[in-house]
């Protein structure tokens, strides 16, 4: 396929969802986490800054404890996710031996980025990882971010917090990888007549009055969140790039150009 897209790819974060990282049945996909591996290592050795968001820190979680169901109550939740990170942390820093690329964990929570301290402590930690050529990998700190305390700890999904992460840090580009090809005029799985749109220059109402639901029963974000992460990455001056993450090497794919996925910006 002809290279169609002009992106602008020296500092790159890329999120991936539950959906890429867990099967439907609740098994951990350790081919895709392997070949996530493979392509931001290769990414890295090429010279790009690159940050990973990774969720599926409570589907791995449920998946190590034997659980079907991801529990009602938060502290249980809360308990999983606590589990499921240090599993997957391990999972990842594993793979990533292979290809000989080191990575560094940040837990975070949305006060780090509202309190200028904090503020300033978190961007110097994401400066000093990438010019050590480290990769961070980066989730909410979900044990402690609840809705209920007394002030905003929660980003409430990680599109959220991957856009925060990407404009916070000057990135240029957002990949994020998702259950789905791109974002379309309707919803594929319900209207044959959907189009995948290939770009999306600005995110207005009529963009949101087309998105869909939820997503999978093991993650949390659906096509609005994305569309929102999107907007704040244009509001930025960055772009992003929605893709579906069964394969994580349509990342090359992507970054050669071609047309897949939706570029918003």
């Amino acid at each position: 396929m002809k290279a169609v897209r002009n992106l602008r790819a020296k500092r790159v974060v890329i999120k991936v969802g539950t959906s890429t990282l867990v099967y439907p049945d609740g098994a951990i996909n350790l081919r895709a986490i392997d070949q996530l591996a493979f392509v931001v290592s290769a990414m890295r050795h090429r010279g790009r800054e690159v940050v990973l968001v990774s969720s599926g820190a409570i589907g791995v979680g449920l998946n190590y404890m034997g659980l079907k169901q991801r529990p009602k109550l938060i502290p249980e939740q809360q308990a999983i996710a606590a589990i499921g990170q240090s599993e997957l942390i391990s999972i990842y820093k594993e793979r990533f031996a292979i290809y000989e690329q080191k990575i560094g964990q940040l837990l975070l929570t949305r006060d780090i980025f509202v309190y200028p301290e904090s503020h300033r402590n978190v961007l110097n930690t994401f400066e000093a990882l990438l010019q050590q050529n480290i990769v961070p990998i980066v989730n909410e700190n979900d044990t402690v971010a609840v809705d209920e305390l007394d002030h905003e700890t929660k980003f409430g999904d990680n599109d959220q917090l991957s856009a925060i992460v990407a404009t916070n840090i000057g990135a240029d580009l957002l990949i994020m990888l998702s259950d789905i090809d791109g974002f379309y005029t309707g919803n594929p799985n319900a209207d044959a007549s959907a189009q995948l749109l290939s770009h999306v220059e600005k995110v207005n109402q009529q963009t949101y009055d087309l998105a869909g639901g939820s997503g999978s029963r093991f993650g949390t974000g659906g096509m609005v969140t994305k569309l929102k992460a999107a907007e704040r990455m244009i509001k930025a001056d960055g772009q992003m790039i929605l893709a579906n993450g069964e394969d994580p090497t349509i990342i090359f794919k992507i970054l050669a150009g071609e047309a897949v996925g939706t570029l918003f910006g």
